[in-house]
């Protein structure tokens, strides 16, 4: 089965979401628990979010896609910053402990001129605090595309922090197309190059999800602009053998691409109609 969705919002509650979703033939989602630029999340909705489940229950959404404030840095040389990020992190854990099946996107951070290995060990140190016996959400680390300081640029540096996380069954990876492709991982001309190095160094069973973008600027340009399907760098080709790769077709993809809802719609049917069961 294709699993493909996209960003959608929560404002309206995930009873609203969960059926917007499958309005434009998507069979799972991503969303903000809280404004990407952080700040407190809306009380939950239990009653909501039973709803929610009835709606899983009865379709094919199976697992769906929370992403972290793009504020949060767990990297950061500042103790106040990662103090706030810690915090955010922690209650947005809290909250998804209410959802089914769900997984939690971050970007790892920006290192801010310390150097990766003293931002590593603060990404990792925070983790292990915030990983718990009892949590059921599986953590992905995302694929960064090297702009500035950030960390996750490279396989290396993600699976740095993974080494250093007690509980690390319960981490896995977003693979993010735009990212990997600007941070100079050549998944156009050389994509079963690009998934052995990521075996050899991570582990293929660790990706868990892939945030499907089409890319501004290409290849090594460490830009982190996405574009809409077949519009960009990378081109609908690409796009094409990444869906159908062998190592890949299964896992969820999530789109991000620069769309509306009615865009987002437009674009599930085209990767629909590429797609080889």
């Amino acid at each position: 089965m294709f699993t493909i969705g996209s960003h959608l919002s929560i404002n309206k509650g995930f009873e609203n979401i969960g059926l917007e979703a499958l309005s434009i033939d998507a069979n799972t989602f991503q969303f903000f628990p809280r404004s990407p630029r952080g700040g407190k999340a809306k009380e939950l909705d239990l009653d909501d979010i039973s709803k929610f489940e009835e709606i899983m229950d009865n379709s094919s959404i199976d697992v769906i896609l929370a992403h972290a404030p793009y504020v949060i840095n767990l990297a950061s040389k500042s103790e106040k910053t990662r103090q706030n990020a810690y915090e955010l992190f922690e209650d947005d854990l809290k909250r998804l402990s209410y959802l089914p099946n769900n997984m939690y996107n971050f970007h790892p951070g920006s290192h801010v001129g310390q150097g990766a290995d003293k931002g590593i060990e603060f990404i990792s140190n925070s983790l292990n605090n915030l990983i718990t016996d009892d949590l059921k959400t599986t953590i992905l680390l995302e694929t960064m595309a090297g702009k500035g300081t950030e960390i996750g640029r490279t396989f290396d540096e993600l699976q740095c922090i993974i080494d250093r996380v007690n509980m690390d069954e319960k981490i896995g990876v977003c693979l993010d197309t735009c990212h990997v492709y600007d941070a100079g991982y050549d998944i156009v001309n050389d994509l079963d190059g690009v998934l052995d190095e990521f075996d050899d160094v991570i582990g293929l069973d660790r990706l868990k999800a892939i945030h499907l973008n089409d890319s501004m600027y290409g290849l090594n340009s460490h830009k982190d602009r996405h574009e809409k399907i077949g519009e960009g760098k990378i081109g609908l080709d690409a796009i094409s053998d990444i869906i159908n790769h062998e190592k890949l077709k299964k896992l969820p993809f999530f789109l991000e691409t620069p769309n509306d809802v009615e865009g987002y719609k437009e674009e599930i049917k085209l990767l629909r109609g590429l797609y080889e069961d």
